[in-house]
């Protein structure tokens, strides 16, 4: 009998509030590494990261067992409190998240 796997992908945007340039360049590699350490907690798989001074991109592949929007939340949330923690920003992150699920998910028997 075969067994079936699947992973899923799911490209994330999170968006800073008015798109004000407020990651400054030299956090984005502590950034990076928390958010990939919260997609790790979960268990999942983040490919790629990228903060821009106005928006983070992070591609993840996910397993069909997670709630994709369990996840976007704990990324927002936790990543908005560290930011919040270390000082760099004294306002809010803004609540704007785009998904981009590709078509072409991947489902694979073995």
């Amino acid at each position: 009998m075969a067994n079936t796997y699947t992973q899923l992908y799911a490209q994330l945007i999170f968006a800073i509030k008015g798109r004000q340039n407020l990651i400054a360049c030299a956090h984005k590699a502590e950034l990076h590494q928390y958010i990939t350490g919260i997609v790790q907690k979960r268990e999942q798989k983040l490919l790629a990261i990228n903060a821009m001074p106005d928006h983070i991109h992070c591609f993840i592949g996910f397993a069909p067992s997670l709630t994709l929007s369990d996840l976007v939340r704990d990324i927002k949330s936790s990543s908005s409190g560290f930011i919040k923690e270390k000082g760099w920003c004294k306002q809010s992150l803004g609540k704007k998240v785009m998904v981009h699920l590709p078509m072409d998910n991947h489902r694979f028997t073995m």
